[in-house]
């Protein structure tokens, strides 16, 4: 085993090998939890220390709010998937704010990037969601090593209309405006083929940072949960999630040819998983259910496996994966 490849306290696994350069900010690890655990900033020093390279914090809206009705988050076991419709709930914009005030940059479990995604608040109309997302923004951004802007939950009614490039591109400049930090935006993968080229033409005429790839799906196919679990309404994500997001990141990668930071979620639970979305062109990856299902040791065991993979195929560094599908094409 390589001598730079070591277990340390906190379940973190310390290699140059697996740090990615991206949108200014070093990766210690190109695994991240996703949006979505966290809503509220409350357990922000933890991530770090289980082995996340970064995390992102949120959805946060401008307005604190609760979120839908009980209950609202479901398991399906027998396709590793949860069906979530949670809507939100966080504890507002200037709330998550006073909370990561208080972190202290290079202190231990302070140390990775943290990112911030903001979603539209229910109560604002979607004349207003510029301006409400713009106050997210300018509360948050001081704290936060990147942004990212959500259009596509499918659970706050009429969010996912925002991907549309005229309401987005709105959106996108209101939060530039206020917010100088890098910028992402968060696409779904029920986007068609034509709608997703424009959302990334859009992020490259604005000079965004990235887009995240992808939230969860309103589809249901082929799952082997029974029909009562299956029809809760929500977004499904997990191992379902697996193959149309990796192609979505595929597609991404191939438009933006660059000059665009992808990141890659939806059906991480290994290494494998991870390498797979890397090697689709994502510079970074993150990982939600394959969390609740994996446990704490979920970040370590990837970022293990991604090393020993790393050697078994002679790679140096986790970078020399990253679109390495679309290079052993050509």
């Amino acid at each position: 085993m390589h001598p730079a490849l070591r277990r340390v306290p906190g379940l973190r696994v310390e290699d140059p090998r697996l740090a990615q350069q991206a949108m200014g900010l070093r990766f210690p690890a190109p695994v991240g939890l996703a949006a979505g655990f966290d809503k509220s900033a409350r357990a922000v020093p933890a991530w770090g220390a289980l082995g996340f390279g970064f995390a992102e914090i949120g959805t946060v809206t401008a307005l604190p709010q609760g979120g839908n009705p009980r209950p609202r988050l479901f398991r399906l076991p027998a396709d590793e998937a949860l069906v979530n419709r949670l809507g939100f709930n966080n504890a507002g914009a200037e709330r998550v704010a006073e909370r990561l005030a208080r972190r202290r940059r290079g202190e231990p479990g302070w140390d990775v990037p943290i990112g911030v995604n903001i979603g539209k608040s229910r109560a604002t109309p979607a004349v207003s969601a510029p301006q409400d997302y713009a106050r997210s923004a300018e509360a948050l951004w001081p704290y936060a090593d990147y942004l990212v802007v959500n259009v596509s939950s499918p659970n706050t009614p009429g969010l996912r209309d925002l991907q549309e490039v005229g309401a987005l591109g709105a959106i996108l400049a209101a939060v530039a405006a206020v917010a100088p930090r890098p910028l992402l935006v968060k696409i779904a993968p029920d986007l068609a083929p034509d709608d997703v080229d424009a959302v990334v033409d859009l992020a490259l005429e604005r000079g965004l940072a990235g887009v995240v790839v992808s939230n969860t799906t309103v589809a249901r196919e082929g799952l082997r949960s029974p029909a009562r679990l299956a029809a809760e309404a929500g977004g499904l994500s997990g191992r379902p999630l697996r193959g149309p997001s990796t192609a979505l990141v595929r597609r991404v990668a191939a438009r933006a040819a660059g000059r665009l930071t992808v990141v890659g979620v939806g059906g991480v639970f290994t290494a494998d998983d991870a390498w797979e979305k890397l090697a689709a062109g994502a510079s970074l990856v993150q990982v939600y259910t394959g969390f609740v299902y994996g446990g704490p040791r979920t970040a370590w065991r990837i970022n293990r496996g991604l090393l020993e993979r790393m050697e078994r195929e002679g790679v140096r560094f986790i970078a020399e994966v990253v679109g390495r599908e679309a290079a052993s094409s050509r």
